[in-house]
């Protein structure tokens, strides 16, 4: 993931910023349908749709896997639906890269190409992902996890994520090097 410089700073800032709005604090789980409702872009969830496309039904019990979340623009209108057949987990973490998109202003692309191949920008997914990591899993709460305040397993049930989130939030803000090396310069 290489950033434009400033991205992550940024991305944190306004992943506190969300908190503050939400009046949740740094060790609290974010609520992706709290803050969608905040931002006023609604969520449904794929089951919804089956009765209208029954073939949605496929991506709900055969290939779950094969569909997480999208946001579909109606006008400058966001929407995301999302496979609400995942782990709440799994939702909370997909429902808030989709709302990281709106929170970046990224703008609506075609979802094929003309040889029907799915449109995708891995800068503008990357960024996403980094900023629905922010939202999800706060620095204070890495650092706590680094420290050994919280195991990983404990942060992440706390904060309604994976272990697997919590991992990647732990190498991605260097948490475990930063602490490590604060000690060894209190020795």
């Amino acid at each position: 993931m290489g950033f434009q410089r400033g991205f992550k700073t940024w991305a944190s800032s306004v992943a506190l910023g969300a908190r503050n709005e939400l009046g949740i604090g740094q060790f609290d789980a974010l609520d992706p349908w709290l803050l969608a409702d905040h931002l006023d872009i609604p969520v449904i969830g794929l089951s919804s749709l089956v009765g209208d496309a029954p073939a949605v039904e496929h991506l709900l019990t055969v290939e779950p896997e094969a569909f997480s979340a999208v946001t579909v623009f109606d006008g400058t209108r966001r929407i995301v639906v999302h496979n609400d057949s995942h782990a709440e987990v799994r939702q909370n973490s997909n429902i808030c890269h989709e709302l990281s998109h709106g929170l970046l202003n990224h703008p609506p692309t075609p979802a094929l190409d003309d040889r029907g191949c799915r449109v995708w920008s891995q800068r503008i997914e990357d960024e996403a992902t980094w900023l629905a990591g922010c939202l999800l899993v706060s620095e204070p709460a890495t650092l706590a996890v680094a420290r050994g305040t919280l195991s990983i397993a404990e942060a992440a049930v706390r904060l309604g994520v994976s272990r697997q989130m919590m991992q990647f939030r732990l190498n991605a803000t260097g948490a475990i090097k930063r602490v490590s090396r604060a000690g060894a310069g209190r020795r």
